[in-house]
């Protein structure tokens, strides 16, 4: 770091008008080469949440100092207006035992009290007893015949389970790795500290891919959902797959996939990032609108389909603004327009401006913005020219091309500006990859994304995951239709 300042100060350091003229013209272009460097090196080490897709937890401990953000004044907890969490008394045919305390003596004169009180104080009292699991043995005996000697063995009854865990015992190992995110060696020591029930390590990954093999149906019905909704968020980000079944021989980097709709979410791992894979996430026949950032894996996607997410075209304009120079003025006229906008978007949000308004309002916006990048565009810069002007000037020329994409969530409800949905979905994913390092399978990478499509899906419909999972698990042991992910929809319809 120290090494970095100190060129870059000898570098900026001005030199005389006359001394630069008698500077060979080799060692002007090892200067301009040097500096162009050190300016890539700053932008680098600069990099944070706020002008990048770097996550904030790297970005360095005192950004936000620098950054001099302002405390809101705020007192910690619950502000006005937030909806207080009350505790709810279970209902009585709940408790266990109902026990009546009647005061016998007057507590100011001490004459005995009778009669009933109608409306008395509810005190509940909740306790967890022990857990023992319920241990059932079968004992199939062999019998041998006096006739002719053979010896014949007892068969279990048609209605006795052959597995030798029970499905609720199958769904908990499933939810304690997919929506507790546990390694297979917690869930070992939950389900013997919790449950008193014992369990190797290749019994928990057995128990797992029946898990995930009775979900097969379910999440198969969800993509297609998905495929067909009207608005799709999507995202993508890195996941480890390992080669243990020969499925990654390459060992590529495998990639983790989300397709986003208010009710249904759909996880898919490729071994991919390229168009193909996008493709085959959202279904080569999409019509509907696409919310994402512009990953090129997505202009398969007509621009009259996709709304860029604002969110990551306002780090790109921070990142514009850092830079000197002609980068600084062309970022500080973008990021004004997007406050502009924003500012706007807050006021149809919260019901304070009508959609027309807003909609006109937008056109001048609109029309700034384009100007600006196409003044930034309309700079002549060098096919392989690596400078900050250089990159503000591709930048601009990218957005440009897919500049009717920014507008779409303007004219059509139901279109939001940016893709924090999907962003918010990816992110339990993201802790599962660094909580487990990925997985070491094909058939490990299944269970993942589709563990990961049926506690995000639930939790949006606020379904118990558990309840799911142990009638997934034992519809698929009766070769019963599979329940379904959609909502409104159970196995019954």
């Amino acid at each position: 770091m120290k090494k970095i300042s100190l060129i870059s100060h000898i570098y900026r350091t001005e030199v005389p008008e006359t001394d630069w003229e008698k500077t060979p013209a080799s060692v002007k272009g090892r200067m301009e080469e040097m500096k162009a460097l050190i300016q890539e090196l700053e932008e680098k080490l600069n990099r944070t949440s706020k002008n990048s897709s770097s996550p904030p937890s790297l970005d360095p401990l005192n950004a936000e100092k620098k950054e001099g953000k302002k405390k809101s004044g705020k007192k910690v907890g619950g502000q006005p207006g937030h909806q207080r969490f009350e505790k709810v008394l279970y209902p009585e045919s709940e408790c266990a035992e109902v026990i009546n305390h009647k005061p016998e003596l007057c507590s100011s004169c001490g004459s005995h009290l009778e009669g009933e009180d109608e409306n008395p104080i509810r005190h509940q009292y909740v306790e967890i007893p022990p857990i023992k699991p319920i241990i059932i043995e079968h004992r199939l005996h062999q019998l041998e015949c006096v006739e002719c000697g053979k010896s014949t063995r007892a068969k279990l009854p048609a209605d006795v389970e052959p597995n030798h865990y029970g499905t609720r015992v199958v769904a908990l190992v499933a939810v304690l790795s997919g929506l507790y995110r546990h390694s297979q060696r917690m869930v070992k020591t939950a389900m013997e500290e919790i449950f008193d029930i014992r369990l190797s390590l290749g019994t928990i990954n057995k128990l797992r891919m029946e898990a995930s093999t009775a979900l097969e149906l379910a999440v198969a019905e969800a993509k297609t959902y998905v495929q067909n909704a009207q608005v799709v968020g999507a995202d993508e980000t890195s996941f480890s797959q390992g080669n243990m079944d020969g499925c990654n021989a390459k060992k590529s980097q495998a990639w983790l996939w989300v397709a986003v709709t208010p009710l249904v979410t759909f996880f898919q791992i490729t071994l991919t990032r390229c168009t193909s894979a996008a493709q085959d996430l959202l279904g080569e026949t999409f019509d509907g609108i696409l919310n994402s950032d512009r990953y090129g894996a997505y202009n398969w996607v007509s621009s009259e389909q996709r709304q860029l997410c604002w969110a990551h075209l306002t780090r790109e304009f921070t990142k514009i603004q850092e830079r000197s120079g002609a980068s600084r003025e062309i970022g500080t006229a973008l990021l004004e327009q997007q406050e502009k906008l924003f500012a706007l978007w807050y006021q149809v949000r919260d019901g304070t401006l009508t959609r027309c308004d807003f909609q006109l309002a937008v056109e001048p916006i609109r029309y700034s913005l384009k100007s600006t990048l196409q003044q930034a565009a309309d700079y002549e810069i060098g096919s392989q020219e690596k400078t900050p002007l250089a990159k503000t000037v591709r930048t601009c020329r990218q957005l440009l091309k897919v500049e009717p994409a920014l507008w779409l969530f303007v004219h059509l409800e139901g279109v939001e500006p940016t893709n924090n949905a999907a962003e918010r979905a990816i992110r339990p994913a993201v802790i599962w990859r660094r909580t487990s390092f990925g997985s070491q399978s094909q058939a490990g990478s299944t269970f993942v994304q589709r563990m990961l499509t049926v506690v995000t899906t639930l939790k949006s419909q606020r379904r118990n995951v558990l309840e799911f999972m142990t009638s997934a698990v034992s519809a698929a042991r009766q070769s019963q239709p599979t329940p379904s992910l959609l909502p409104h929809i159970s196995a019954d319809d």
